[in-house]
């Protein structure tokens, strides 16, 4: 058996690199956060989106809730914020990283006097919807409910925390 080499001349293409330069991204604004989208998962088949949030100061984030199938991670870049897991909090200067996974109970808030910035992190890019679905309840001009979050939180896999959590889906090849 003889193998064939091909010699054709057509340059194999590679993947798209994607590059987002300062002050270039969908921009996300939801009042006291404004969000800028540096990966949508359009580009990574999905498995993961990344958006940089300036949190202005005294911003309280989401309420308390729970992801189902993903798992979202977050650097503090800059000033500090406060996570809330479950009844601990955990303060996060600059430097900060905290991985969230599937099950766990979280919110985080920038209590501050001074803006804090972090970098978000979300496998698979699930939940970046719900940001868009917030920034386009304030676009009608109507305040922002807690029902609100609720709601689009309910249609990305995710409830409140003070609902009881229902186990999260195991990966393929682990066990429970």
């Amino acid at each position: 058996m003889t193998e064939e080499v091909s010699t054709s001349s057509t340059p194999q293409t590679a993947p798209a690199v994607s590059v987002v330069r300062p002050g270039h991204g969908e921009t996300i604004d939801l009042g006291t956060t404004r969000m800028r989208v540096l990966e949508d998962g359009s580009r990574t088949g999905h498995r993961l989106a990344v958006a940089e949030s300036v949190l202005a100061p005294h911003t309280q984030g989401p309420p308390q809730h729970r992801h189902a199938r993903h798992d979202e991670g977050f650097y503090v870049l800059s000033g500090t914020l406060r996570f809330t897991v479950g009844d601990e909090e955990h303060e996060a200067p600059a430097g900060t990283f905290v991985m969230v996974p599937p099950g766990a109970p979280h919110t985080f808030a920038n209590e501050t006097d001074e803006p804090a910035v972090m970098l978000s992190i979300f496998t698979p890019d699930l939940y970046l919807q719900y940001f868009r679905d917030l920034r386009d309840v304030l676009a009608d001009g109507r305040p922002m409910a807690p029902r609100d979050h609720v709601e689009a939180m309910g249609r990305y896999a995710t409830e409140p925390a003070d609902v009881p959590a229902t186990a999260p889906a195991t990966k393929p090849g682990r066990e429970a």
